[in-house]
């Protein structure tokens, strides 16, 4: 679906919808380092925003694929073709590669901000 607006999936991105898309997780309350908070892993929610994963991946040098919505569509999250998964927002962060990344997101691991000077 995200072929026609330039977006084309990657084995990453592929492997990883196979085994978890689909996943609704409502989660809350505190975690390691920030609030647990609820995210559901269907790309169609990301639809609309490609230019944000566009935009992002160039700027730090990835191939971001949408994976769905984290904080009930308040952020996006993606995948690069390593499988490093990234919040997206007017902004991006990375919460590692997997499957470090989704032990993150359940257990309420702040993602790492990347600092768009920094970006390539």
């Amino acid at each position: 679906m995200f072929e026609a607006v330039g977006l084309a999936m990657h084995d990453a991105a592929e492997a990883f919808l196979q085994e978890f898309g689909g996943l609704t997780l409502n989660v809350s309350g505190p975690g390691v380092s920030c609030a647990r908070t609820p995210f559901e892993l269907d790309p169609e929610l990301a639809w609309g925003e490609d230019d944000r994963f566009t935009e992002w991946g160039e700027a730090i040098g990835r191939h971001l694929y949408p994976l769905g919505e984290l904080d009930h569509g308040r952020f996006f999250l993606g995948i690069d073709e390593v499988g490093v998964i990234y919040l997206v927002e007017t902004w991006v962060a990375d919460f590692g590669p997997m499957p470090h990344a989704m032990e993150s997101l359940v257990l309420g691991v702040a993602p790492r901000r990347i600092d768009s000077d920094r970006a390539r």
